[in-house]
């Protein structure tokens, strides 16, 4: 018997609006047994998922052109960001400030304070009054969990002060930080972690420097003296993590850090107030019309502090060196706050010499995996053979001053390790061949693989100069082609020449590659259009068949044909797409042809970057920190 559990619950505002879908599933063969386990929560009831998309749709009309920037700062909302402006807010190290944090919602509580001071009410009712707004407001935008820990903190402070006793602020700490008791996904949002790092960092840093400046300095010195100690130290505490996230660190980041902070604090409350206002129409546009100067100096410092010369370093961290720079952080934040700081100082000293001295720590299970990355409307895909050595398929779109090789491609590779052994593009469009370039500089693979379709984008040009400069062998795809690396069989199904000759469409010259490790098959498709999957299947019938299947062109209506899932019959479908994306990928119609046809449908545009890992055997699933397992289908010889 193969037994499923999970939890069912509704997905809104996306293609699949009233449909239900079935997370954190577990299937398994047996019997099934009482276990006493209780399956985790969704991060939002469906009554904070509804009053936070009511948000989102006020902020998209009162806002206007700085919608995008508000729901980031507002909602907790960073989808609508275009990348190039995501790029600038993480090299003058402002990233942490694209999002609702709580340090938002501390200014916020602080302006409501004085707002209800002001209209003459008591200090005590006006304290009482800005808690209850704040809380309102947590609310409102769904209780992302950086915001509740601010409001549980701000609520601690408050009531310690009604009632005359002190309280430790690392007490308040530990239970604003309450949410994964609750919910233990909560610990795997990037959001949280930097929230609770960042506020541990805030408390040591005024530690230190209450130390490093009492009695030394006095006027603006002292405040200015303070804050550039403390932004210095959140910049060293929650270096290791943003180094494994995001692939840089930021020099300039304290600096940068030190300018943005008023015109934040100023911005915020504008911000919020148009928001509650945005219901009165005028009213609300008003203050957005005020604090656009606000944030069009934000974007400037971010762009100022990201365009000087050695503003930023690439680092791609691996596992021994991520934990040693862990250790450093915690050392820090231990001699900030010890009387006797000497020790800890020593520790991460020492730390940050292994860091230099010792190899780093690359794990690999000897399984294959597939890594389809989370890089917007575009393709990049990561196969991992068994022996820990790469193939990439396609790598990202390409945008003014950045492209994803650089962003995402490139961190993700070097953090775990392992040579490039090839390139592959399925076809010349710049949304898969746009980090091409930054790939094969930096990596240099052997060879790099490609269906020669003539014509494209200049990205895809430059990626071709760069097999030159470079020496990569440069291979046309044929059909009968194929490539072994360690245990993985990369074998190419097309495009045949003489199906591509009359095309001006590269999409239906797209490569297709069946992948195979043991019983598991891998079938990637890339942009084929529908044209060029009946051509498939005219040609190799069940042969198509496979366990997994990336969907092709970002799940557009256009392909994935349901004469195709019935060849391919796929187990699990991935679907590479961006969020919220103006062409309105994926198709309605061709995710419920996928569900009919009993596929488990992931997409990159809700879960993040999706990992499909299998030892030949079993194909098991990674996303949004959940996992399952599938036995491998039993294919006819």
């Amino acid at each position: 018997m193969l037994i499923a559990a999970g939890l069912l619950r509704a997905r809104p505002h996306t293609a699949l609006s009233g449909l239900l879908l079935l997370t954190g599933i577990v299937i398994a063969a047996g019997t099934p047994k009482p276990s006493g386990r209780r399956w985790d929560k969704p991060a939002e009831t469906g009554r904070l998922a509804g009053l936070r998309a009511k948000a989102a749709e006020r902020i998209d009309r009162t806002f206007r052109d700085d919608a995008p920037l508000a729901r980031a700062l507002l909602i907790a909302d960073q989808k609508q960001i275009p990348p190039a402006i995501r790029d600038t807010f993480a090299a003058s190290g402002l990233v942490h400030m694209l999002s609702i944090s709580g340090l938002h919602v501390a200014i916020i509580a602080a302006a409501m304070e004085l707002l209800f001071q002001a209209a003459r009410l008591p200090r005590r009712e006006a304290q009482a009054a800005a808690l209850l707004a704040t809380a309102m407001y947590v609310a409102l935008i769904g209780a992302p969990a950086p915001a509740l820990r601010s409001a549980v903190m701000l609520g601690t402070a408050m009531i310690s002060r009604l009632a005359q006793r002190p309280t430790s602020p690392w007490a308040s700490l530990a239970l604003g930080a309450f949410a994964p008791l609750f919910n233990p996904r909560t610990m795997l949002d990037l959001g949280y972690q930097l929230s609770v790092l960042g506020m541990a960092a805030l408390i040591a840093g005024g530690t230190l420097a209450r130390r490093l400046t009492g009695g030394r300095l006095a006027g603006w010195k002292v405040r200015v003296a303070r804050d550039l100690l403390i932004s210095i130290t959140a910049c060293v505490v929650t270096a290791p993590l943003v180094s494994w996230t995001f692939g840089r660190l930021s020099i300039v980041a304290p600096l940068a850090n030190l300018v943005a902070g008023p015109v934040i604090a100023v911005a915020q409350p504008m911000l919020f107030l148009a928001l509650a206002l945005s219901a009165f129409g005028g009213a609300g546009r008003f203050f957005a019309d005020a604090v656009h100067p606000l944030l069009e100096a934000f974007v400037a410092i971010a762009s100022f502090g990201a365009s000087l010369p050695g503003a930023v370093v690439s680092v791609a961290p691996g596992l021994l060196t991520a934990l040693l720079a862990c250790l450093v952080a915690g050392s820090v934040i231990v001699a900030c706050v010890s009387r006797f700081p000497s020790g800890p100082a020593l520790v991460a000293a020492g730390a940050v010499a292994a860091m230099v001295v010792v190899p780093d720590l690359k794990l690999h299970r000897g399984e294959v995996e597939m890594h389809v990355l989370d890089v917007g409307q575009g393709d990049a895909i990561l196969l991992r053979t068994d022996r820990g050595n790469w193939i990439l398929v396609d790598a990202g779109p390409a945008w003014k001053g950045g492209d994803a090789g650089r962003s995402t491609v490139l961190p993700y590779l070097q953090r775990r390790g392992g040579a490039l052994r090839a390139f592959i593009l399925s076809h010349p469009h710049t949304d898969h061949v746009g980090g091409a370039r930054t790939v094969l500089d930096a990596l240099r693979p052997p060879v790099y693989w490609d269906a020669g379709f003539a014509g494209g984008s200049d990205a895809y040009i430059a990626s071709l100069n760069a097999t030159g400069e470079r020496q990569i062998r440069w291979a046309r795809v044929h059909p009968g082609d194929s490539l072994r690396i360690d245990g993985l069989h990369f074998g190419f199904l097309a495009p045949d020449s003489t199906w591509t000759a009359g095309l001006t469409d590269p999409n239906l010259a797209s490569t297709i590659a069946m992948v195979r490790f043991g019983a598991v098959r891998f079938l990637l498709v890339g942009d084929a259009e529908v044209e060029e999957e009946d051509w498939l299947v005219a040609r190799y019938g069940e042969e198509l068949m496979a366990d997994v299947l990336k969907v092709a062109h970002h799940g557009s209506s256009t392909s994935t044909s349901k004469p195709f899932i019935r060849a391919v019959r796929p187990r699990v479908a991935v679907i590479s797409v961006g969020d919220r994306n103006r062409y309105g990928h994926p198709s309605r119609e061709v995710m419920e042809d996928l569900m009919r046809a009993g596929a488990a449908v992931m997409r990159t545009d809700q879960s993040g970057t999706v990992v499909v890992r299998t030892n030949g055997k079993d194909i098991e699933i990674d996303s949004e920190g959940q996992r399952w397992r599938l036995p491998a289908r039993s294919y006819a010889r």
